[in-house]
């Protein structure tokens, strides 16, 4: 039973999670940080408030709205959630790009539909294998899959 729990904590997408937490939990103090200290007093003097932005407040019937507090904690957001997506997403979709250009093609996933039934047939396909009607492949697929032209 040990072993098994073992086997799950060093497996390597565990491991990566929990390091992708902690970095993300210490990069979101930094920019929560940035903002305070620089976009909302920045924010305020713009809109002519006192000072610190994150400290507005709305009253009404005696009831308290810090309306300040939720600006400042959705521009940590868009500042982390921008970051996050320019410097860990958009490399790693170029990555995965250039690591999926060399993977060899299924010549199955692409589709079209038989022109007598209307049912999904691969693309390469000669025969519909609903209707069983005859048909010329797709000379696009054929050559995607490095198959020869089909009389």
């Amino acid at each position: 039973m040990l072993s098994g729990f073992k086997d799950f904590i060093l497996r390597g997408n565990v491991v990566t999670m929990a390091i992708g937490l902690a970095v993300g939990a210490a990069f979101t103090a930094v920019v929560t940080g940035f903002s305070t200290a620089f976009i909302a007093p920045l924010i305020g003097i713009a809109t002519a408030s006192a000072g610190d932005f994150s400290k507005a407040h709305f009253t009404v019937n005696g009831t308290n709205f810090p309306y300040g507090v939720f600006v400042a904690s959705a521009i940590a957001f868009v500042i982390t959630a921008a970051v996050l997506y320019f410097l860990v997403v958009v490399p790693m979709m170029k990555v995965q790009a250039r690591m999926d250009r060399d993977k060899p093609v299924d010549i199955k996933a692409a589709t079209r539909d038989c022109p007598r039934c209307y049912s999904q047939i691969p693309a390469i396909a000669t025969r519909c294998c609903h209707c069983t009607s005859e048909l010329k492949a797709d000379p696009e697929a054929l050559a995607l899959a490095g198959l020869p032209e089909q009389r």
